[in-house]
C-alpha cells in the first residue's frame, strides 16, 4: 500500500501545482503591467485586456473544461491544458505588439480552462474512496490557491524588476513541461464517456462574455451613447439571452438550468460574482497607483503588496474556517464583505503625495481580511447546496461567475477611472483622482454584495471548516 499511497500524494502535489499555476497566472501580471503598457504601446484604457483576455476565456470556458473532461477523460484534458498554457506561455513572452501579447493571453486562459476542472476530477479519483485522506487532500488542495496568488505578485516584481517582464509568461514553460512529464506515471486513468459537445452554447456564452467585456471597457473612448457601444452591448445580450435559451432546449447543456432552483445556489454565486468586480480591480488599480503615483519601481511594488497578500492566504486558511464554525457562513460572508467596502473605501483618500504606511498598507489589510472571510463561506455555500453528484457542476458554475464578475467589474472600474483622469499619465493628481473613482467604484460593488448576501442567504447547517476552506478553484 505505501507505494500507491505515495504515488497518490505525489500526484495531489501536481495537482496543487496546476491550482497554484491557474491563480498565479491572474495576478504575476499586475506589477509587470506599467512595462508592458511602455514596450508593447498598450493606452490606459485598454491595458485591463492583458488581465481580461485570461479571465474571460478561463471564465467562459470552465463549463465546455467540465465537460471535455467528463468526455475525454481528466487525464487527457489535464495533459492538453497544459500544452495549451505553455503555447500561450510562450506567445505572450515572444508578443512584438499590443494583438499578439492579447492573443497569448487568451490562449493561456484557454489552457487553465482545461487544467482547472480536471485538476479537481483527478483529485476526487484518487482520493474520493477514503473521506478522511479527501479532507486532507482537499485542504492542501485549497491552500494553493492564496498561494498562487501571493507568490504571483511577489514573482512579478522580482522577474520584471531583475530579468524582464516576458519572464512573467516564461516561468510557465518548464512548470508546465514538468507536468506533462509527471501526469501519465501520476495519474489515474478514465474511460471516455459517449456524449455531445454544446458548440453552440460554449460560442455564445464566451462571445456574450467577450462582447460585455469589450463595450464597457471602450466606452469612455466611444462614448456611453455611441452606436458602437449600444450595439455591441445590444450584441451581448442577444448572445447570453441565446446561451440561456440553447441551455433550456438542449438534452446535454453545458449547464443545466434547474440547478439554480436549488436553496442558496443563485444566491451564493451572485456574491461570488460581486466579489470578483470589486476585489479585482481595486487589486489592478493598487498595482498602478504604487508604480504610477508613487513611483515604486516593480520589485518594491510587488513586495508592498506582500502583507496584504499573506493576510489573505491566512485568513483563507485559518480564520475563515473558525468563523464559519462559530457564526455560520452566512454572517461570516456580509461581514466580509462589510470589511471589504471598509477597505476600499479607505483606499479611496489616497493622495498624490501619499505613503505607502499611511495611503496602503492599513486600508490594504482591511481589505484583504474582508476577501478571504467573504470568499471560503460564499464559496462554500455555493458548492455544498447542490446534491452530491453535481458538485462539479456547481463548482464550475461558481467559478464562472467569479471570472464573470472579475471580468466585468474591471472593466467598469477601468471607464470610471479613465473618466476621472486615470488616462492622463505623469499628471499625479489626475492619476490619483481616477484611482480613487475606481476604489470607490469597487467599494460600491462590494457594498451591493453585502445587501444581496444579507438578503438572499439561507442559514443552512454549516459546511465542515476544512472542506469549505478547501473549495477554492
Amino acid at each position: 500500500m505505501s507505494a500507491p499511497s505515495t504515488r497518490r500524494w505525489s500526484a495531489l502535489a501536481l495537482i496543487a501545482a496546476a491550482q497554484f499555476i491557474v491563480i498565479m497566472d491572474t495576478s504575476i501580471i499586475g506589477v509587470a503591467l506599467p512595462r508592458i503598457q511602455q514596450d508593447l504601446g498598450f493606452s490606459q484604457e485598454n491595458l485591463s485586456w492583458v488581465f481580461n483576455a485570461y479571465v474571460v476565456a478561463f471564465g467562459g470556458l470552465l463549463l465546455l473544461g467540465g465537460r471535455l473532461s467528463d468526455l475525454f477523460g481528466a487525464r487527457r484534458l489535464f495533459s492538453t491544458g497544459w500544452v495549451i498554457l505553455l503555447a500561450g506561455s510562450l506567445l505572450a513572452g515572444i508578443a512584438p505588439e499590443v494583438w499578439v501579447e492579447l492573443t497569448g493571453r487568451a490562449v493561456q486562459g484557454v489552457g487553465a480552462a482545461l487544467i482547472a476542472p480536471s485538476a479537481l476530477t483527478l483529485l476526487m479519483m484518487l482520493f474520493g474512496g477514503n473521506p478522511r485522506e479527501l479532507t486532507k487532500a482537499l485542504a492542501l488542495y485549497g491552500a494553493a490557491a492564496p498561494a498562487g496568488g501571493t507568490a504571483g505578485v511577489f514573482l512579478g516584481g522580482l522577474i520584471t524588476e531583475y530579468l524582464s517582464w516576458p519572464w512573467v509568461f516564461y516561468i510557465n514553460i518548464p512548470i508546465a513541461v514538468i507536468a506533462l512529464l509527471a501526469t501519465g506515471p501520476l495519474m489515474p486513468a478514465a474511460p471516455a464517456r459517449r456524449g455531445s459537445i454544446d458548440v453552440l452554447g460554449t460560442l455564445t456564452v464566451t462571445l456574450g462574455i467577450g462582447a460585455a467585456v469589450y463595450a464597457i471597457v471602450r466606452a469612455p473612448e466611444a462614448g456611453w451613447g455611441s452606436a458602437e457601444t449600444l450595439i455591441t452591448l445590444a450584441a451581448a445580450l442577444v448572445l447570453l439571452a441565446g446561451f440561456v435559451a440553447i441551455q433550456a432546449r438542449r438534452r446535454e447543456p453545458l449547464m443545466r438550468l434547474s440547478i439554480f432552483r436549488t436553496p442558496n445556489l443563485s444566491a451564493a454565486n451572485l456574491t461570488q460574482l460581486l466579489l470578483g468586480g470589486a476585489w479585482i480591480p481595486m487589486w489592478f488599480f493598487l498595482n498602478l497607483y504604487l508604480q504610477q503615483v508613487l513611483g515604486y519601481s516593480a520589485f518594491p511594488s510587488g513586495a508592498a503588496l506582500l502583507p496584504m497578500t499573506g493576510l489573505i492566504m491566512l485568513g483563507m486558511i485559518v480564520l475563515a474556517p473558525r468563523f464559519i464554525n462559530r457564526f455560520g457562513p452566512k454572517a461570516t460572508t456580509v461581514t466580509g464583505l462589510l470589511l471589504l467596502t471598509a477597505g476600499m473605501t479607505w483606499l479611496s483618500f489616497i493622495s498624490p503625495d501619499g505613503s505607502f504606511a499611511v495611503d496602503v498598507l492599513p486600508a490594504s489589510l482591511v481589505a484583504a481580511l474582508g476577501m478571504s472571510l467573504a470568499f471560503i463561506p460564499s464559496l462554500g455555500t455555493a458548492i455544498s447546496s447542490a446534491r452530491p453528484e453535481e458538485g462539479g457542476l456547481a463548482s464550475g458554475i461558481v467559478n464562472t461567475s467569479y471570472q464573470v464578475g472579475s471580468a466585468l467589474g474591471l472593466a467598469a472600474m477601468t471607464a470610471i477611472a479613465a473618466a476621472n483622469g486615470a488616462g492622463r499619465l505623469g499628471d499625479l493628481p489626475a492619476l490619483t483622482d481616477g484611482f480613487s473613482a475606481a476604489f470607490i467604484g469597487a467599494a460600491a460593488v462590494a457594498l451591493l454584495g453585502t445587501l444581496i448576501a444579507a438578503a438572499t442567504l439561507r442559514t443552512p447547517a454549516a459546511a465542515p471548516a476544512d472542506e469549505v476552506a478547501a473549495s477554492r478553484g
